[in-house]
């Protein structure tokens, strides 16, 4: 007798292509925002665990050994590289200023108006207000000294962590590029735009190490609340645009 040796290929053909529309469904709509609330989460506790740091009497070693590192051994007051290395990073901190990010959102809020926009509007200056509101707070509330170990080669009136600059950095410019992003078809595009804002804010922070005004975890506090504050910004974008009727991603 002959066996029927016919294979299966279909149903586990069939079975694969479902699980492929399956997962392409996901990802189009509820993946990023299930991933963008573990990144939230993830965020958040990373920064308990550097508030717990920056409470303590003395800061962490590693604390003291990546500002060192960015100081001549021979004259903590002389930043390494030469003096106009220095005022670069007096250039960039401003970026993470009130002053500068004020006058951003200012000009892209009305823009969005303009455009007849205002749910967007509302996003970005959440995105502003919030971040500042917080960073004042958490400042007020922690009191965290200022670093002591080199001279501040700028001025500073608040107490070290987090670093607003830091936070406000990462949750506007975070929060500027994914909007634009959703505006852009092409991926090349849209990777473009959130790596160059993660560079700013990475800047930023990186300068007020380089400036002798903030410890390193202060930095890394702040790039982490504020990137927290800047992924609720888009979930709350996204969510706002769903109910606008239109597809935002």
């Amino acid at each position: 007798m002959s066996r029927d040796k016919t294979a299966i290929p279909e149903p586990v053909s069939a079975s694969t292509n479902s699980l492929v529309r399956s997962i392409n469904w996901l990802w189009q709509r509820e993946l990023p925002v299930l991933l963008a609330i573990f990144a939230v989460f993830a965020a958040l506790f990373l920064f308990a665990l550097l508030t717990q740091l920056a409470l303590q009497d003395q800061p962490h070693e590693l604390d003291r050994y990546l500002l060192l590192l960015m100081r001549n051994p021979n004259d903590l007051s002389d930043p390494l590289g030469p003096a106009w290395l220095e005022e670069i990073g007096r250039d960039i901190t401003a970026l993470g200023g009130n002053a500068v990010l004020i006058l951003l959102t200012l000009a892209v809020l009305i823009f969005l108006i303009m455009s007849n926009k205002p749910r967007l509007a509302l996003v970005v200056l959440i995105a502003t207000l919030g971040a500042l509101g917080a960073s004042s707070l958490l400042k007020e509330t922690i009191d965290r000294d200022r670093p002591d170990l080199v001279p501040h080669r700028t001025v500073i009136y608040t107490a070290s962590f987090p670093s607003g600059h830091s936070m406000l950095a990462a949750s506007t410019y975070l929060t500027l590029g994914a909007l634009l992003a959703a505006t852009q078809r092409r991926k090349r595009i849209k990777i473009f735009i959130l790596l160059f804002c993660t560079f700013i804010t990475l800047l930023v922070g990186i300068s007020r190490i380089y400036l002798g005004v903030h410890w390193p975890t202060d930095v890394l506090a702040g790039w982490t609340a504020g990137a927290a504050w800047a992924l609720a910004c888009w979930l709350l974008a996204r969510g706002l645009q769903r109910v606008n009727n239109r597809d935002y991603t």
